[in-house]
């Protein structure tokens, strides 16, 4: 028999658009009460229209420390508890690693690996005393490496390393981690590489077969955190069924 989130306190990093706003808007359809993060706030409050339950919007930079502290604080002090942290802010800027910009791969790393990793450990104390459950958005990319990903993978595989990590230290205490690696899905990231061969790339995909829409992940989502408190969902792959890889 499944759990309800009925009343749970969600925290959603990474919210402004995509799967975290199909997430943030499922999770309070199951009555969750929400609070969402991103650095364009402005774009949270249109989400916060469409939700039918209550939502709490805060600009949230992950790769600052102090600003996520701030955000699992705020989240407490609003809705008394956090009983699940979703992970989801990412950035995936493509491209081969002779001639990179290297500052981009600085971006992937604070934001992927380093920003969840931050988000983790502001929010740990409030899961262990609501054993709550943290889920992260990894990636196909966080199993399979592919040319011109190097980067981007190596953030997500180590997301999954990370994850596992503190799946051994906290899961006898009662939280759960779940990660979630979604194949090609229907959202702005890819609209975010700057090298024009990948970015070209990636919308030959988008149109090369039937992709996933970010309310497919959300509704892994919300199957993995509905499970009865005795089953942790540890691991979710889910890609189109035409991706081959």
């Amino acid at each position: 028999m499944s759990t309800t989130l009925d009343g749970k306190v969600v925290l959603v990093t990474g919210a402004s658009s995509g799967i975290g706003e199909a997430t943030a808007l499922a999770l309070s359809a199951e009555g969750a009460l929400v609070a969402v993060g991103a650095r364009r706030a402005d774009r949270l409050e249109s989400l916060a229209r469409k939700a039918p339950g209550e939502v709490l919007t805060l600009e949230l930079d992950v790769t600052d420390p102090e600003s996520v502290r701030a955000a699992v604080a705020a989240t407490v002090d609003r809705f008394g508890a956090l009983d699940v942290l979703v992970n989801n802010a990412g950035v995936m800027l493509s491209g081969p690693i002779a001639g990179a910009d290297t500052t981009e791969w600085t971006r992937m790393v604070e934001t992927n690996l380093l920003g969840s990793m931050y988000t983790v450990h502001a929010a740990l104390p409030h899961l262990l005393a609501s054993k709550g459950t943290v889920l992260q958005i990894s990636s196909t990319s966080g199993r399979i490496a592919s040319a011109n990903s190097g980067v981007y993978a190596a953030t997500k595989f180590g997301i999954t390393a990370f994850a596992e990590s503190l799946r051994q230290e906290v899961t006898t205490q009662g939280v759960r981690v779940v990660v979630i690696e979604p194949g090609f899905v229907a959202t702005e990231l890819a609209s975010h590489i700057t090298d024009p061969t990948m970015r070209a790339a990636a919308q030959q995909m988008a149109t090369s077969m039937r992709i996933l829409h970010p309310e497919d992940i959300a509704n892994a989502i919300v199957y993995a955190l509905t499970q009865p408190e005795h089953v942790a969902v540890n691991e979710i792959l889910i890609r189109p069924t035409d991706q081959t890889r």
